[in-house]
């Protein structure tokens, strides 16, 4: 058989792990980067007006002025306080309710009927009441956020606790575990991936209801910045938000991901070949 060619130099820097990554990243630029002309020649011709969505040049201005001026950073301060605050108690109702619900057949029939129902009700229905009970300062749009980020973990955190493999159990019965231990070193690790699944999920729902709650007699944060540029028909403004929304989600979730590689280490799906 004849002698494989030997290598040039421009074919190897190719087959270089950077260099492929690289290639991937700009690949992936292109797309986007030729929406972004796109937009900006319209937006220049007239054929997309500002009232509808302004240029890709003008956002860029605004978001530059917004932060230059530390208006951006105070409303998305502001919100994240309130979303952060919210979850966190929605996240600690939601995990003792489903331990409580998961663990005693008599904690599913007190817990269970009650949380399906409530978790049906149109969120937006729920607003007045709130309003009524808590007032219009920051307690009601808290224990929105809250309500809202409840059931997600409520809901994956029960199911991972009733789907736990039966011959762990009997495994760990058979060694002797007590009750304490079997739920401390068994059924909470056991239910762990389902929780973080949840946690996700509470983190989006916190983020759609910080939206809504915003509209409460707010005076700051970003969905406050959203109802006045809508009044005042900010397209830009409007987009820049959208955008922190987006960027957020996204930052949130890779550090629930990290979270869960670190805490599901013991995994075999999370051990690197």
């Amino acid at each position: 058989m004849p002698a494989p060619a030997p290598l040039t130099s421009s074919r190897r820097w190719a087959e270089r792990p950077g260099y492929q990554l690289l290639g991937n990243l700009l690949l992936r630029l292109v797309s986007p980067l030729l929406l972004l002309l796109v937009w900006e020649l319209a937006s220049r011709s007239g054929l997309l007006p500002a009232r509808i969505i302004a240029a890709p040049s003008t956002i860029g201005g605004t978001l530059w002025q917004m932060l230059g001026s530390g208006e951006l950073a105070g409303h998305l301060w502001v919100s994240l306080k309130r979303a952060l605050s919210g979850l966190a108690i929605g996240v600690s109702l939601g995990t003792l309710l489903a331990l409580v619900a998961g663990l005693s057949r008599r904690g599913e029939l007190a817990i269970d009927s009650p949380m399906q129902m409530l978790r049906t009700l149109p969120f937006l229905a729920i607003v007045p009441l709130f309003i009524l009970w808590f007032g219009v300062g920051e307690t009601p749009k808290i224990a929105l956020i809250a309500l809202g980020t409840t059931f997600p973990i409520y809901l994956t955190l029960f199911s991972g606790i009733r789907s736990l493999d039966p011959k762990l159990v009997e495994a760990a019965t058979l060694l002797g575990l007590k009750r304490w231990e079997l739920i401390v070193h068994v059924i909470l690790p056991g239910s762990l991936p389902a929780f973080f699944v949840g946690l996700r999920y509470a983190f989006g729902i916190s983020w759609l209801g910080l939206v809504v709650v915003e509209q409460i007699n707010a005076s700051a944060g970003i969905g406050y910045l959203v109802n006045d540029a809508r009044d005042f028909m900010r397209t830009d403004v409007i987009v820049i938000c959208l955008l922190v929304y987006s960027v957020l989600g996204l930052g949130i979730d890779g550090l629930v991901r990290g979270l869960e590689r670190c805490a599901l280490a013991w995994r075999p799906t999370f051990i690197r070949n």
